[in-house]
């Protein structure tokens, strides 16, 4: 019995090599997930778009109805706002402001 529990360990290992890569484990706790994106403009898209599901989900559902989870949605979009691309941009600004 126990070469047979093995064994499935075996393949639990080689299957969860093979199919369980979306998430990758952090150094601190949790797990995080990559999301391809073409560039800032279709970030900025998925983001805007994430923020306005909300709104529509806050205005029909007058937080009654929890069908969407507006907290969860909203934490991801905040995840996904680009801050130190942000900062870059008030960079590049002050450098051109000062330059002109």
């Amino acid at each position: 019995m126990e070469t047979e529990q093995l064994r499935n360990l075996e393949h639990i290992r080689k299957m969860s090599v093979r199919y369980l890569n979306t998430l990758k484990p952090k150094i601190e706790k949790g797990y995080n997930a990559e999301i391809k994106m073409l560039n800032y403009s279709e970030l900025g898209c998925v983001i805007t778009n994430m923020l306005k599901l909300c709104i529509l989900a806050l205005e029909q559902d007058n937080g009654k109805n929890k069908a969407i989870d507006v907290g969860l949605i909203l934490e991801q979009a905040l995840q996904l706002f680009p801050t130190d691309e942000m900062e870059l941009l008030d960079l590049v600004q002050e450098i051109l402001v000062k330059e002109a």
